[in-house]
């Protein structure tokens, strides 16, 4: 681990002011309650925000009802719909540097990745435009010459989306632009430790002028405001990122009234390293995939299944690289992982570390926090974990963290069945240089992506998501489009060509 200093940057004046987005009106909370987001690389306090309850909520939901059924949107074209999100995509562009420092400060994650993500996310909206503008149904011709049938799709209504605190903007643009371009309005709760890129979005929306009441904003915790999102009878549709635990819940409010659900939740995400795979390009990617957004990401690649022939040259090569990394202040453009969410979260990531190395685990490298000259923030270090076995929760559970399980194989058979033997299946990985190796793999692996020779390459045009308890549901590509529609089959009659049921038995 090499480590970057503190350097000088423009920290803010004072906190960002947070506020709910109703009906096209920004406004407090009624009983003026607010909370904090306090940096945790920084320690400053970064954002201060209303704190909806359940009349914000009931508020919001009661403007998206409003607006969908008004039809201004639902039933706008789809060239109306693509020109608004066209605009909004270079309102992004042009307000990067503002919404990075302000997720950087509130996540911790590095500048540069947070303006990668911010900038990237435009593409994400024009991507959305380019559907809105192609969506389409189906006919059906050929049921008789007195009969035809149309398959028409409809926005499902109104969505409430509901975003966690790892990749705050990109999650929300994953969602947000695919709803609004089906025609649908949005209810929209960002995690309370991450609020503040979505409330810019609400002034880019208004902006670019979006209708009143299509897209409010609720500022707040899962109770009360994330819950009566799940379960309110005027909400059509829950759209979630976040843990399996919470989808769960998610999911069983949202029966109450059979509305459609659709989560992206955790991955314990494996990439299977084969005899003759490239093995520089391996660890690099091994190194990448688990240090990403320090470790706090559903497709981070947290466990390593490695030929037995090769583990030990291939540990090393992590090793050597994990050493080279740069850990440190997240305002340094230098800098390629930051701080960890929150204390709390930084302990549950230590304790999974003991865990392993009383079980019999042993430390490559790393394995405990560490501070940073001039930050009072929380950093983990850099750690692989070698003599890793598949029943250790270290290998089964979603750490959240920069911490690599190697767990070792002798055939393919054996590593697929490594591979599936998880109660996830959000993505995997094949390394080698033999395609029928890597076909055979991808077939077989219970993951809805499998990268083969790389790892995390992602496109608004490829679908994601998960097998298993990682989720329900695809978000990007025509199939995020389909997530926020209902089929409607018309079927007509030609002509007065109906038979009477009713019979004359006079």
């Amino acid at each position: 681990m090499t480590t970057t200093s503190a350097v000088a940057h423009p920290l803010p004046q004072a906190p960002f002011e947070g506020r709910h987005l109703i009906d096209g009106l920004w406004q407090g909370s009624a009983d003026g309650a607010t909370f904090d987001r306090i940096s945790p690389s920084h320690g400053i306090v970064v954002s201060r925000s209303a704190r909806g309850g359940t009349a914000e909520t009931e508020a919001a939901i009661a403007a998206a009802r409003r607006a969908f059924d008004a039809g201004a949107w639902s039933r706008a074209t789809g060239k109306e719909r693509s020109t608004l999100l066209l605009k909004v995509a270079g309102l992004i562009e042009a307000n990067v540097e503002r919404m990075a420092l302000l997720e950087t400060l509130e996540s911790g994650k590095p500048i540069s990745q947070a303006r990668g993500e911010v900038s990237g996310a435009a593409d994400l909206w024009r991507y959305a435009a380019a559907l809105a503008r192609t969506l389409h149904g189906d006919s059906h011709n050929s049921l008789g010459e007195d009969m035809l049938a149309v398959v028409l799709k409809e926005p499902i209504g109104v969505v409430s989306i509901i975003t966690p605190w790892n990749f705050p903007f990109w999650i929300l643009s994953q969602k947000l632009p695919f709803a609004l371009a089906a025609g649908c309005t949005c209810v929209i709760k960002p995690s309370e430790m991450t609020p503040s890129t979505t409330v810019i979005l609400g002034e880019l929306l208004i902006e670019a002028g979006l209708p009143a009441g299509v897209v409010n904003i609720v500022l707040g915790f899962g109770q009360p405001v994330g819950a009566l999102m799940a379960e309110h009878p005027g909400v059509d549709m829950v759209s979630f990122t976040g843990s399996t635990a919470v989808g769960k819940a998610i999911s069983a409010a949202a029966s109450r009234t059979l509305k459609k659900v659709a989560l992206e939740l955790g991955g314990k995400n494996p990439q299977v390293v084969f005899p003759d795979a490239d093995l520089d390009a391996a660890a690099d990617a091994i190194t990448f995939g688990v240090y990403f957004n320090a470790g706090e990401c559903c497709n981070s690649g947290s466990r390593i299944i490695v030929h037995e022939d090769i583990a030990e040259t291939l540990v090393k090569k992590v090793v050597a690289l994990s050493r080279k990394v740069a850990f440190g202040d997240p305002l340094n453009p230098e800098t390629q992982v930051g701080a960890i969410i929150s204390g709390a979260h930084q302990e549950k990531i230590a304790a999974y570390v003991r865990d392993a190395v009383a079980s019999g685990a042993k430390l490559a490298l790393g394995g405990e926090a560490v501070r940073h000259p001039g930050l009072p923030g929380d950093f983990f270090r850099p750690t692989v974990i070698t003599n890793v076995s598949p029943d250790m929760p270290i290998a089964r559970e979603e750490v959240f963290g920069p911490v690599l399980a190697v767990l070792t194989f002798k055939t393919l058979e054996e590593a697929v069945a490594l591979v599936n033997d998880a109660s996830y299946g959000l993505s995997a990985g094949v390394w080698s240089e033999n395609v029928h190796t890597c076909l055979a793999f991808a077939r077989r692996a219970e993951a809805g992506t499998v990268w083969t020779n790389t790892w995390m390459d992602g496109f608004p045009e490829v679908a994601f998501g998960g097998f298993k308890q990682s989720g329900q549901g695809r978000e990007n590509g025509r199939y995020g489009l389909d997530e926020f529609l209902e089929i409607k089959s018309v079927v007509m009659r030609i002509g007065k060509t109906r038979p009477n049921w009713v019979r004359d038995c006079l």
